[in-house]
């Protein structure tokens, strides 16, 4: 006689450790309003509208302008601009250059240009918007038939000009990135390595991770995730703890990224186990980490973990498949038995 209660256990089981081991990448949340100051009592803000295409895209796209065209092709992306003021205001829209320097996405002062701006417009160019008002404009992007191969960067802008009663300018904007790659065929392969990560204390208490990562693809990455700590004293586990946003890494670029932890955590040692996303790229890695009372330790090199769990995930997986279709012939034979 088949026991009931034992198939449910089964079906509970087989179900704990598919989810235990299939994790689906999880983007954090990044503001689109990155380049733009905000303001507790309002302003202007940018998104950028979904397109037609766009479910299961790069998660980095429903935020950015993020393609790869071909020279003599044109691209068309539209973006709603909104005033969240009671006031009415006048939102001039313009395309700047911008770079990655040092870690981070950077617009270039005012409308200063690059490639990629020059083939970028915005219409209109200007709105009018009342208050809690919101307009939709539409950013063209006309690649050049002789455009060398490569990614270039810039920013679309809204921008708002207001005086003071001292007679000084004020000059607010708000942006989204534009990270276009120019070649025929396929978009470069984007790919990173988690190097090293360094445990570090400050003179007032509070520990980090410093992970050091290298691009090693062939376009540029914005990268979120999460640590964890794992079997440190007495068996303690913390977090997972997030990643500080805003690092960008361009081709060949190594940066650092910082994970900022709860002041309560003991030295260690700990096993740390970092798990790093740029769109739907993951790359996870783990090192032995010990806190210092205070300063920073030696960099602890990274032992690559990704896709470890793989293998228990298809085995779970199997397991599923051949389990889902017998358990209703199982309930029935069990109903059967019973009566």
């Amino acid at each position: 006689m088949i026991n009931r209660k034992l198939l449910v256990r089964l079906f509970f089981v087989i179900c704990c450790i598919f989810a235990a081991v299939v994790q689906v990448p999880v983007q954090a949340s990044a503001e689109a309003l990155h380049l733009g100051v905000s303001d507790p009592r309002g302003g202007i803000g940018v998104r950028l509208l979904p397109e037609p295409g766009d479910a299961g895209r790069d998660p980095r796209a429903q935020l950015y302008i993020v393609e790869h065209l071909p020279p003599g092709s044109v691209l068309s992306r539209r973006i709603e601009v909104i005033n969240t003021t009671q006031d009415p205001a006048t939102v001039s829209l313009y395309a700047a250059g911008a770079t990655i320097e040092d870690g981070h996405f950077v617009g270039a002062d005012d409308r200063s240009a690059n490639d990629l701006s020059t083939w970028s417009s915005v219409l209109p160019a200007s709105v009018d918007l009342p208050g809690g008002g919101s307009a939709i404009v539409t950013v063209m992007i006309t690649v050049p038939s002789d455009a060398e191969p490569g990614e270039r960067f810039a920013a679309v802008w809204a921008e708002v000009r207001s005086g003071t009663t001292s007679g000084i300018l004020q000059i607010n904007r708000v942006g989204i990135r534009l990270y276009v790659s120019v070649g025929l065929g396929a978009a470069p392969a984007s790919d990173f390595t988690i190097v090293s990560l360094t445990a570090q204390r400050s003179l007032d208490g509070f520990p980090s991770v410093v992970a050091t990562v290298r691009n090693t693809g062939g376009r540029a990455l914005d990268i979120v995730g999460s640590l964890e700590l794992l079997n440190g004293p007495g068996g303690l586990r913390a977090g997972p703890f997030p990643v500080n946003l805003g690092t960008t890494l361009s081709v060949g670029d190594i940066e650092q990224v910082t994970i900022e932890l709860d002041q309560r955590i003991p030295n260690g040692p700990w096993d740390a186990e970092l798990t790093l996303h740029s769109g739907l790229l993951e790359r996870s890695a783990k090192a032995l980490i010990t806190f210092p009372e205070s300063g920073s330790e030696l960099p602890v090199p990274a032992t690559d973990t990704t896709g470890a769990r793989w293998p228990f995930a298809v085995a779970a997986g199997f397991i599923l498949l051949v389990a889902l279709p017998i358990l209703p012939t199982l309930w029935r034979h069990q109903r059967r038995t019973r009566i």
